[in-house]
């Protein structure tokens, strides 16, 4: 049973992954997409650092535990973020967030091809449901003169990036903090992050408007920040169907929350789109009612 305090750190923390998607879209009209990720996820990393290494976590990964970082970092935190934000770019924000939530999908996918998990009628469903979806937000980015479908191609790899990421960590017995391990995943994506930034985007003039500033502070503080935070200190003891209507609700957010940060205006394919892809979701992680009935 959810607590109270668990409740509303959660409305919390979907509320902040939620909006953090038009902000991105807000601030890449300023900065460019690599300058922006390296800047706002060094000082998330740097502030999460600091507040764990306070609190005493063992912060500093030892012998094996390098690789372990390296092993994980790259698709969890190199490519899902660098994907993402290139298909930010391309994408309006709340129908790049309808994409990128499609994780869970790939992750069920890849498990039942590479890995002999079963297929269940649920999977297929999810599957059919977010093929239909992504065929619909491909439809209407081809159909319009200012489409840009490549962006839909650089969503779904932040996503199966994301789920292999997500496949090699439940498969992957980790000895440091967790908190530690995605801090140095966050350094790890950062260098690489600065590194590309340098050789394919120009410097950034930094010289930007106030709300500009602003929404750097929101990136770096709140979605590198207190949300991971949040989650930290909550994920542990969430009961999964609760942690899925959260996974569920994040792209609702964040396509209504366009509307007022970026002014974008969802078609009637967005909303479709939405709805096939919150029901995939929930027909992969939401417990069935027969694995709740009680062993008699």
């Amino acid at each position: 049973m959810i607590t109270r305090k668990q409740l509303l750190a959660l409305v919390a923390i979907t509320l902040m992954w939620g909006f953090n998607w038009p902000m991105m879209k807000f601030s890449l009209r300023e900065m460019t997409p690599l300058y922006f990720r390296a800047l706002t996820m060094t000082t998330g990393a740097v502030w999460l650092f600091a507040f764990y290494r306070l609190r005493g976590v063992r912060m500093l990964p030892q012998g094996q535990e390098w690789g372990t970082v390296v092993k994980l970092g790259l698709p969890n935190m190199l490519g899902w973020h660098t994907a993402a934000i290139l298909g930010v770019k391309e994408l309006a924000s709340g129908r790049a967030a309808i994409l990128g939530f499609t994780m869970p999908i790939w992750t069920v996918l890849i498990g039942a091809v590479f890995l002999g998990e079963k297929v269940t009628v649920r999977i297929a469903i999810a599957v059919v449901a977010v093929a239909a979806a992504i065929g619909l937000l491909v439809s209407h980015e081809v159909s319009t003169m200012t489409g840009r479908p490549a962006g839909i191609l650089w969503m779904e790899l932040a996503a199966l990036l994301w789920a292999i990421g997500t496949i090699l960590m439940r498969r992957t017995t980790a000895t440091l903090p967790v908190e530690a391990l995605t801090v140095w995943m966050m350094f790890l994506t950062c260098g690489c992050l600065w590194s590309m930034a340098f050789a394919l985007e120009p410097w950034p003039s930094w010289q930007f408007s106030t709300a500009m500033w602003g929404s750097l502070l929101y990136g770096a503080f709140m979605n590198y920040g207190f949300s991971q935070i949040i989650w930290f200190g909550m994920a542990r003891n969430l009961p999964p169907a609760t942690s899925a209507m959260s996974i569920m609700a994040v792209p609702l957010i964040g396509t209504f929350a366009a509307t007022f940060i970026v002014g974008e205006w969802p078609h009637w394919e967005d909303y479709v789109a939405m709805l096939f892809v919150i029901a995939a979701i929930g027909a992969v992680l939401l417990p069935s009612r027969t694995a709740n009935k009680p062993v008699t």
